[in-house]
């Protein structure tokens, strides 16, 4: 996505993922940075992780900023967002890419469990919008992360599905309630990405045979295939794009 003159399409643009000290984040972080924005990693409370991801993306000649915040708390939030303002003064690019969740049946859910994902997953986003919107001008970017639980029953995924399925219903909204501002808000929504985080779920290798069997090309999903995707949403060729979910799961779903 480089300019016919060889510049970077997003130098001069600011952009903050959440959720990027490794995995999809990370390498969303790292395609945006590639293509000329300065990033702001956010991140938990994995700082080596961090650190290391902070030094990848400021290896490509891009100014880093490294935020930790636990989105489940506004306060946190507003902070994370005070960096961005001190440090940058603007945002252009805002991916909700953050999330968690208990892998359990929904009746084997305690409600911690279900406030926890749903105040990371949901809630969270909606919050990193709205202070978002005054850090940006017209032609800024939103994107959320969601999964294809949001429409499909997953085993051990009745938390997290909700929450994306909320995350979408986000999307939509925010479209159009900040299409007057020149503010676009998207989702991509991926399929089986071999990270860090299907190590927690009980089924993880039944998962992986699936999407090997399911994906009619036979090749696995990366965070590389995601992140594309997300620069392309930010792109002024998706201009128009606005409260779509763009789904990016190699065909999967279409044997499902």
């Amino acid at each position: 996505m480089t300019t016919t003159d060889g510049g970077k399409p997003f130098a001069g643009r600011v952009a903050l993922v959440t959720g990027a000290s490794r995995g999809i984040g990370r390498a969303i972080a790292r395609e945006l940075a590639t293509l000329g924005a300065d990033i702001v990693v956010n991140y938990f409370r994995n700082h080596a992780e961090a650190r290391a991801a902070q030094q990848e993306i400021e290896a490509l000649g891009v100014q880093c900023l490294r935020v930790a915040a636990h989105l489940a708390e506004p306060e946190q939030v507003r902070k994370l967002f005070d960096g961005v303002r001190d440090r940058f003064g603007r945002l252009d690019i805002l991916v909700n890419n953050a999330a968690s969740g208990v892998n359990r049946p929904g009746l084997e859910l305690e409600e911690k469990h279900w406030d926890w994902t749903l105040n990371i997953n949901s809630k969270a986003p909606w919050l990193c919008t709205k202070e978002a919107v005054p850090l940006m001008k017209e032609g800024g970017r939103v994107v959320n992360i969601s999964s294809l639980g949001a429409g499909r029953v997953f085993p051990n995924y009745t938390s997290v599905g909700v929450s994306k399925a909320a995350l979408e219903a986000l999307t939509r909204y925010m479209a159009v309630e900040l299409a007057p501002l020149g503010i676009s808000v998207n989702a991509v929504s991926g399929g089986y990405v071999q990270t860090d985080a299907l190590e927690h779920f009980p089924n993880r290798e039944e998962m992986l045979a699936t999407a090997r069997s399911k994906t009619p090309g036979g090749e696995l999903l990366t965070a590389e295939d995601l992140a594309k995707a997300v620069a392309f949403l930010c792109s002024d060729a998706a201009a128009m794009i606005r409260g779509q979910v763009i789904v990016v799961d190699g065909g999967m779903s279409l044997a499902l």
